[in-house]
């Protein structure tokens, strides 16, 4: 076994932090396009 092993400072599974991490950027992404195409639609 690798010694690194031995003393992890997370025993999180990986996969559900990399969701929240997937979900937090397409999220933002998505507010941001949202945002923009409100912005866009408001002068007409």
């Amino acid at each position: 076994m690798n010694h690194f092993e031995h003393d992890v400072q997370s025993k999180n599974n990986d996969v559900k932090d990399s969701v929240l991490a997937f979900g937090t950027g397409l999220g933002a992404f998505a507010t941001i396009y949202i945002i923009a195409q409100i912005f866009e639609l408001l002068p007409k």
